[in-house]
């Protein structure tokens, strides 16, 4: 008996003993020590949305109002003059941003069919227009003004439903709020701006809709300090609902991106076409022009589906993730030409989601013969070639040392066809003979496997 009360002792003794987490503090040094949640490496692609008042005028980009009063850029001017009464303000816009076609279940399933695993949506841009009803915003909201609704709380619960995770993008700088106009005026001495607007409403957000991603933007006329960025963070890692799952960006001050952040944008549209030491992200558009939705776009301004998968494949080589932007209409649309690109996307994904999912980056990216980029897993390597070559012969020189034991390969397949694949050195390349085109379930881009008997860390 003695025996039985000791053991118990001893459980619960142990049961009391807890994992200490780790406390970051306020500094760069300490907070870039922070482990990338594994959840976010896996996803590899993202949906970006642009979608606010700026969705209204539709015109030009999601800057019209900068462009128009502050930029005085002819084009602007002159639309508002010719077709708007003298007087006209930008807030009126917002009446007009109803979103009645808005349904946030069938976007959600938009973006899950498109292999998408995230998505991001613009809480609030640099308009300062928020699409939730925040108690910072002073009735410039989506409740109050507008569609009358909760969009962010609508399409989170959308998300979430089809497996997504869910993020927030949030403008830290308002062009024309007459606090953060003051503070700017004070050479940004004053924080009036970032304590009574800036860190009160990104903690609402964090709280209210537990985002897995919050992407910092507008950061780039002061430094940090000015936007308390640390101090923020050491609260998201260390107090706020989403301290093990959230990962942020590194846009919190000049001189920040691409220096410190759970992962780098370091531009709009980074796609580096080498590896990268750290986490990053390809924050791109499909509208080569604007990130908000163009009424007056033409079709050579959006990506090609061909286009679109290139950069996906180039940027995961790389170590990357891809978020592909899309800007919806006023009324809650996505159009058809960014419906149907995420569609094909989807497509591609199901025959050669393989070498994208659940990858890391090859010793290699890319081949320097053709068009050919790589990806591994624990026990392959995919070569994804974004040219059908000539003759059907896929001709590989970085993959040499891997086939000087031939005997190691398991299987050589293409990614879409049942059958093996026949494979010769020749000199100093690999020779990879394709079945014809027409029998292959794939087009835009093509998936070599080299799958070997064992594990392939010999080669990462």
């Amino acid at each position: 008996m003695w025996l039985i009360y000791f053991l118990c002792a001893i459980a619960s003794a142990s049961s009391l003993v807890t994992i200490q987490k780790p406390s970051y503090e306020p500094t760069w040094e300490s907070l870039d020590t922070r482990p990338l949640p594994k959840w976010y490496d896996k996803a590899k692609i993202g949906i970006f949305i642009h979608w606010g008042v700026f969705s209204v005028p539709s015109f030009g980009s999601e800057w019209f109002w900068m462009s128009w009063k502050a930029s005085n850029q002819s084009r602007y001017v002159d639309y508002i003059k010719n077709f708007f009464p003298p007087g006209f303000t930008y807030q009126e816009f917002a009446k007009e941003f109803t979103c009645e076609f808005f349904d946030p279940d069938e976007w959600a399933k938009i973006f899950k069919n498109s292999g998408a695993n995230y998505v991001v949506l613009t809480s609030k841009h640099h308009e300062g227009y928020t699409l939730w009803p925040s108690k910072y915003s002073f009735s410039w909201n989506s409740m109050d003004i507008g569609p009358k609704r909760d969009l962010v709380g609508d399409l989170s619960n959308a998300v979430r439903k089809q497996g997504m995770r869910f993020g927030l993008y949030h403008s830290l700088y308002e062009w024309f709020n007459p606090m953060y106009v003051d503070d700017r005026r004070s050479n940004f001495t004053r924080k009036t701006f970032v304590d009574r607007k800036i860190i009160p409403e990104m903690k609402e957000l964090i709280e209210k809709y537990r985002p897995d991603v919050l992407w910092s933007d507008g950061d780039w006329e002061a430094y940090d300090d000015y936007w308390k960025s640390t101090e923020f963070l050491a609260w998201v890692y260390n107090e706020s609902p989403v301290q093990d799952t959230i990962v942020v960006n590194d846009r919190w001050g000049i001189d920040i991106p691409c220096k410190h952040g759970d992962f780098f944008t370091c531009q709009d549209r980074f796609n580096p076409g080498v590896l990268q030491k750290h986490k990053w992200e390809n924050a791109m558009t499909i509208d080569k022009e604007s990130w908000g939705f163009r009424r007056n776009a033409k079709l050579s301004d959006y990506l090609t589906t061909h286009q679109l998968i290139t950069t996906l494949i180039e940027t995961v080589s790389c170590g990357g993730n891809i978020l592909i932007n899309v800007g919806p209409t006023k009324e809650g649309i996505i159009t058809p030409i960014f419906q149907e690109r995420l569609r094909d996307l989807g497509i591609w994904l199901k025959v050669n989601g393989l070498a994208i999912y659940n990858t890391t980056p090859w010793k290699y990216q890319n081949d320097t013969i053709g068009q050919t980029w790589y990806t591994t897993s624990t026990d392959s390597v995919y070569a994804t070639t974004l040219v059908w070559p000539k003759g059907g012969i896929l001709k590989l020189t970085k993959v040499k040392t891997s086939f000087a034991k031939l005997k190691s390969f398991s299987s050589v397949k293409l990614l879409g066809y049942e059958k093996e694949l026949t494979v010769k050195v020749i000199a100093d390349e690999v020779h990879v003979l394709l079945p014809s085109k027409d029998l292959v379930k794939t087009d835009w881009a093509w998936v070599v496997r080299f799958k070997y008997n064992e594990l392939i860390t010999e080669y990462i």
